[in-house]
């Protein structure tokens, strides 16, 4: 573990990189676009003529023997909460690692919800929960899960992201939740990812990298999958082997695309070592569209 310098460096580097795309979000209606939690209960007041009858609080105007009416205010903060993928496949990434280009974009979404005063809270995961650290507010949290996020070392490889989504029944109040992750994952998350949508607004980030997208012509190569440590030697000279990968990565990005599209969640597709600001600012660009 870095001391505590080297850490707070680290995360000043981080703000200052983020800082630009930030002020993009913001400007971007980052608030307008995911709403706050609905109204609550403010006061009572004595009914006038033009009032809404429907906010009449009957039980006030039966002991007062006169109409008051109910009046509410629209709660304007979020609930932010990062659902971040730290199984051992996050590691990969030729120019960049992929759990490194997240970071950036976590860090980014965390920043542009403390400048508006929002609630923020971590999920860190791999086959299970791993680390929670609970919704608040204010930069000194905001830096602490920035620290978490760049050095927690997981304790297990492989992931399961249906687990976390379990997890998410704990919220008491509408979210918003962004899943940063590469959705290789064991088992099946739909019906929980289904359920949690009901309530929340979900947002599935896809992190990948370029060498998942498509392999290189290097003759015999032995390949690892991170997480299980299953081995295959591949001749990647051979055109037909190559073809037949990128066939079957375009095949799995358009089902995990059309699967999301059904759950009526937006997906995000990024690249680790790429700039994550125009795939993000598009996104953004759309929710406003639809507003």
């Amino acid at each position: 573990m870095a001391d505590t310098k080297q850490i707070l460096l680290r995360i000043r580097k981080l703000e200052l990189k983020t800082k630009k795309l930030v002020e993009g979000l913001l400007q971007g209606a980052y608030h307008s676009i995911f709403k706050g939690r609905g109204i609550e209960f403010s006061d009572v007041r004595e009914y006038v003529y033009g009032d809404d009858v429907r906010s009449i609080d009957w039980n006030i105007t039966a002991r007062m023997n006169h109409p008051y009416i109910k009046e509410f205010i629209e709660e304007r903060d979020l609930n932010v909460v990062l659902v971040f993928d730290v199984s051992a496949s996050s590691e990969f990434g030729t120019q960049k690692e992929k759990r490194e280009s997240a970071i950036e974009i976590a860090a980014s979404l965390a920043f542009a919800a403390m400048r508006n005063n929002d609630n923020v809270g971590l999920i860190l995961f791999t086959d299970k929960v791993e680390r929670f650290i609970p919704l608040r507010k204010g930069k000194r949290h905001i830096l602490k899960l920035i620290r978490e996020l760049i050095y927690y070392k997981a304790k297990n490889k492989s992931s399961n992201l249906k687990n976390s989504l379990d997890f998410l029944k704990i919220l008491k109040k509408r979210a918003i939740i962004f899943i940063m992750s590469d959705f290789f994952v064991e088992g099946n998350y739909t019906k929980a990812l289904k359920l949690i949508k009901r309530r929340h607004d979900v947002i599935a980030i896809n992190m990948s990298d370029i060498r998942e997208q498509e392999i290189p012509d290097i003759g015999y190569v032995e390949l690892e999958d991170s997480e299980t440590g299953e081995q295959i030697l591949v001749d990647t000279s051979d055109k037909e082997f190559r073809k037949e990968y990128v066939r079957l990565v375009k095949k799995r990005n358009k089902s995990f695309t059309q699967k999301m599209r059904k759950l009526g969640i937006d997906s995000i597709q990024l690249l680790s070592g790429e700039s994550f600001e125009v795939p993000l600012k598009k996104f953004f660009a759309m929710r406003i569209r639809r507003l």
